[in-house]
């Protein structure tokens, strides 16, 4: 009979085995040794604080600055649809006849909620106060009422006032501007009234207020004045035509597709121009100014990464005669190497982690830091002439966020390396040899 002797269970060398596996326990332990502050590694450990840093200011810069042009686009794009429409048909003489009948047609297609008939023109608006260009844009109760972004800035009763054909809404900024409130006149100059046999005649003519909106757009809180579509068509010479039909859609990012729609069902000549192709450039400049700010930024987190080179090549030369002695003692070149990385990564994992958190608390309260910057320096940091909007915006996309985060620890990553791949690649015997 033969005895199989089956040898027993190791205890001491499962506990070898264990501690020179990867990423073992010991491995971490010096990489956090190596991070603390020594009096004579006082530089080191100052570029290192400095990294982090670094890198936390340049990921919540990052997550702000793409938040805020986010946000600022969204808010600019749900104030263009709220008073434009998605689409314009136009007339090619610059009036459309048989309007009704089109518009009609246009309402029924479907994914179009609404085809509004309207009758704009330039004019000289005028108060005791002063004088200042606006847009008076013809529309009809029914329309007008049809459009929250402008009905929820109107006191009750302004609809049954407008109804009156001298009566019109202007823009809480407009009345500002030249002193007005519900219930006063405001003077409106046209350069095109009536024909007489000098020649063309300015159309002056006096209407009262019947209220005030306020969309939160300077562009159009400064300039737009509704009038009713009837009392529009005779104040600018269009008879029974109409500038144009807005239409809008339930879906907008289709625009596309129902502008061939509305092209086909046409039965006389007329130009179509889309939302985005509209506001064409200044969406392309939001664009390119929104990569570009991404790219400068990014050099934020590319010098912080520098400063993590160099802090760890610095603390590789001074642990020189450490890692000989490791070396020595069974540490193998993957250990060191992973010492290193370890050191170096959690600059950069840090660093990420306070900045992420930074970033977002930030975006999340910005109106209130704004507001509280505004009062502590006296000044308007986002003066609404400049920037079309009366409050901060900042939209946070997941993506973008994520896409940020993941950057910042690779570039952090990356960064250590090469001083890791050095103390790896250090011969004990050199540097024990004069000591």
């Amino acid at each position: 009979m033969v005895q199989v002797q089956i040898p027993a269970f190791n205890r001491d060398a499962a506990r070898s085995r264990a501690a020179t596996a990867p990423f073992a326990f010991y491995e971490w332990v010096l990489a956090g040794r190596y991070l603390r502050a020594r009096r004579k590694e006082g530089v080191i450990s100052v570029i290192a604080l400095l990294s982090l840093i670094g890198i936390a200011l340049g990921v919540a810069t990052l997550i702000i600055v793409m938040a805020v042009m986010n946000g600022f686009r969204q808010e600019i794009v749900s104030k263009i649809l709220g008073v434009q429409g998605h689409i314009m048909v136009q007339g090619v003489s610059g009036s459309l006849d048989h309007w009704d009948g089109l518009a009609a047609t246009i309402k029924h297609i479907p994914g179009v909620a609404r085809a509004t008939p309207i009758a704009e023109g330039q004019v000289l608006a005028s108060a005791p106060s002063g004088a200042t260009g606006a847009l008076v844009r013809g529309v009809r109760a029914s329309d007008l009422e049809a459009m929250p972004l402008i009905m929820k800035g109107l006191q009750p009763g302004t609809i049954q006032r407008f109804e009156n054909s001298s009566s019109v809404i202007i823009g809480s900024r407009l009345a500002e501007r030249l002193s007005l409130m519900p219930g006063t006149k405001i003077t409106l100059l046209a350069p095109r009234g009536d024909v007489t046999p000098f020649g063309v005649t300015p159309r002056r003519k006096d209407y009262t207020i019947a209220g005030t909106f306020s969309v939160g757009m300077s562009e159009y809180d400064n300039t737009f004045i509704f009038m009713p579509l009837a009392e529009a068509q005779a104040y600018f010479n269009l008879g029974t035509s109409v500038s144009g039909i807005e239409v809008m859609l339930n879906d907008p990012d289709k625009v596309k597709d129902f502008t061939s729609l509305i092209a086909n069902r046409l039965t006389t000549p007329a130009r179509i121009a889309d939302w985005q192709q509209m506001n064409e450039t200044f969406f392309s400049a939001l664009q390119v100014e929104r990569n570009v700010m991404f790219l400068i930024l990014l050099l934020i987190i590319l010098v912080a990464a520098l400063n993590i080179i160099s802090g760890m090549i610095m603390l590789v030369k001074d642990k020189a005669h450490d890692i000989a002695i490791l070396r020595t003692m069974g540490a193998t070149r993957g250990a060191i190497m992973r010492v290193f990385l370890i050191s170096g990564s959690s600059i950069g994992v840090v660093g990420t982690s306070i900045g992420l958190v930074l970033g977002v608390v930030f975006c999340l309260n910005i109106e209130s830091i704004r507001q509280g910057l505004n009062w502590i320096s006296g000044w308007n940091l986002f003066p609404p002439e400049i920037y079309f909007l009366s409050h901060m915006p900042a939209h946070m996309e997941a993506d973008e966020v994520i896409l940020v985060v993941v950057l910042a620890l690779l570039i952090s990553i990356l960064a250590t390396v090469y001083p890791a791949w050095r103390a790896a690649r250090l011969d004990p015997v050199e540097a024990l040899r004069y000591e």
